[in-house]
């Protein structure tokens, strides 16, 4: 006979919590599915947020463009902290007439540019509004705390304004297209990786759900059904007290939400493509995963929030960016084949974010230290060209586009531009933008051409 200790009561519990890691409940997704209309479409967004301050001038080095060669690249970075040019997976832009060279270690993401699957977006960063060297020099407005990891970190997530509500540019996307989905209680919002501001909403309600799929033991016996009974009884006990009661529901939730995907994911097929076991190739999968059973759950729209770290390479940066970007690579790579298995591959899009870039010129310790600029990637059928988007900064120290003298990138491409091209392509009308990046009508244009 099985029996049920307290503590395994506890335990199914706080694993259903990770189901609404942000403290909100299924009840205004629900709401907004069965008030919406039956559709046939489906569109996710993958976010990949490297942490820690991705090195995105090894990311992309130029060879050959129109202001610049390898020669100026090399020139500032040394062998100690630059990569060899025999060791650069070469591309050309879509006119053909530049050169750049991608990290050797993501050789299998050059073979989805090569194909049109991949683009590079240059120089992103976190704006006010455009700014010049210049202008940064004699006090310019720049975001607060701009080399800050967890300030940085919270701004490429959130994308506001000062006074603004504490939530995530992804879930405000949400909050204005999750009336296209099909009926259905499953959030939209899926993390992977804990809670996640980049996927909280405007309004008090949000589900998140983390990369934890399912509650260990759900397997129908008669101990996993009698400690569900239990623990429904105890969710359910009417306290009197309004915190408490609203704790039980969010719990509640929780539970029906592990099991609505329990189910799915039984009822569903299962995917062929292997991933690799890293902790990146992990938490694509179980995107992967959800995403399979888009049609059970009754999804139409989804984003997704993985990460990956640690990019804060102020020593050893050559060693530790190799490992991480080869990470990278095969699991994105993995991603997009199972997306191709799916039959989806048009209708996602993974991009990377990270906090901000590194200074082109080394630190002592064979490493680079903060900076702002940064180079992205944009993956998926929807890609429109293998190209690279946006203006490359002039590597140069002292450069037009180098505010401090070590290689720091003011940056030409703002964080409102990258993602609101992201989330039109997602489903938000051109004339409710704003309301997802309300620094939006600050720069032009107001989207890009890479989806």
């Amino acid at each position: 006979m099985s029996y049920i200790t307290r503590r395994e009561l506890l335990r199914m519990g706080a694993q259903s919590l990770g189901f609404l890691a942000a403290g909100g409940c299924l009840g205004r997704f629900s709401r907004l599915y069965a008030a919406a209309s039956e559709t046939n479409d489906y569109r996710a967004l993958v976010c990949i947020f490297m942490l820690g301050g991705n090195d995105g001038n090894n990311l992309i080095v130029p060879i050959k463009t129109e202001k610049q060669s390898y020669s100026d690249y090399i020139r500032v970075r040394g062998t100690i902290a630059g990569l060899p040019q025999n060791s650069l997976g070469v591309i050309a832009t879509a006119n053909g007439k530049e050169m750049y060279g991608l990290h050797a270690r993501l050789d299998r993401l050059r073979d989805l540019y090569s194909r049109g699957k991949l683009a590079v977006v240059a120089n992103v960063g976190t704006l006010v509004r455009p700014i010049s060297r210049e202008q940064y020099q004699q006090g310019g407005a720049v975001p607060l705390n701009l080399f800050s990891h967890s300030d940085q970190q919270q701004q490429w997530q959130m994308a506001s304004i000062p006074g603004a509500p504490h939530n995530g540019w992804a879930g405000r996307a949400a909050d204005l297209v999750s009336i296209r989905s099909a009926p259905s209680r499953f959030p939209i919002g899926v993390s992977t990786a804990g809670n996640s501001l980049f996927l909280t909403g405007e309004l008090p309600e949000v589900s998140i759900i983390n990369g934890q799929l399912g509650l260990d033991g759900s397997d129908g016996s008669i101990a996993e059904n009698a400690r569900d009974a239990a623990f429904q009884q105890i969710v359910k006990f009417p306290t009197g007290m309004a915190l408490i009661q609203k704790a039980n529901q969010v719990t509640a939730d929780g539970l029906n939400a592990a099991k609505e995907l329990n189910g799915a994911l039984s009822a569903g097929s299962s995917l062929k493509t292997p991933f690799p076991s890293t902790s990146l190739g992990k938490q694509l999968q179980q995107v992967a995963r959800v995403m399979n059973v888009r049609k059970e759950l009754g999804a139409q729209r989804q984003i997704f929030y993985v990460a990956i770290g640690d990019f804060d390479t102020h020593t050893d940066s050559m060693r530790r960016q190799d490992v991480l970007l080869a990470d990278m690579a095969a699991s994105m790579s993995a991603f997009y084949d199972a997306t191709v298995e799916m039959q989806i591959e048009r209708q996602v899009v993974t991009f990377t974010e990270s906090e901000f870039g590194r200074t082109l010129q080394p630190s002592s310790g064979a490493g680079t230290d903060h900076a702002w600029g940064s180079h992205h990637l944009v993956m998926g059928g929807a890609v429109k060209a293998a190209d690279v988007c946006g203006a490359f900064p002039v590597l140069a120290l002292q450069g037009p586009e180098d505010v401090t003298g070590r290689g720091v990138w003011v940056p030409t491409i703002s964080l409102d531009q990258y993602g609101a091209t992201l989330a039109s392509w997602f489903g938000v009308a051109d004339d409710s933008l704003t309301k997802v990046f309300p620094n939006l009508g600050n720069f032009s244009p107001r989207k890009l051409a890479f989806v």
